[in-house]
């Protein structure tokens, strides 16, 4: 797993992760972190029973993985996300 040392970026990939629209791909592009490293990222941060639950939640969920998607309307941004042009993510 790539190391991650800042608190605000740790706490926005478990934001991004329990959002439902927000792909395993968008963090992955944002942060580098393949589903697995986020995985276990939630495993290490969350309390077990919060692991837990994230898990029943997103485990086949078709948002989350964007090849299972059958929409094509775009991607969902939160507000709070950082905005991306020329493929870099620009500060804020």
């Amino acid at each position: 797993m790539k190391n991650i040392n800042l608190d605000n970026d740790i706490n926005r990939i478990i934001e991004m992760a329990w959002e439902d629209r927000t792909t395993f791909d968008a963090i992955k592009f944002q942060f580098n972190l393949k589903e697995q490293d986020v995985i276990v990222l939630m495993r290490k941060t969350l309390k077990p029973s919060s692991f837990k639950l994230w898990r029943k939640r997103v485990q086949g969920r078709k948002t989350k993985h964007e090849a299972k998607r059958t929409y094509d309307l775009g991607r969902f941004k939160c507000s709070r996300q950082r905005s991306i042009s020329n493929n870099k993510i620009s500060k804020r």
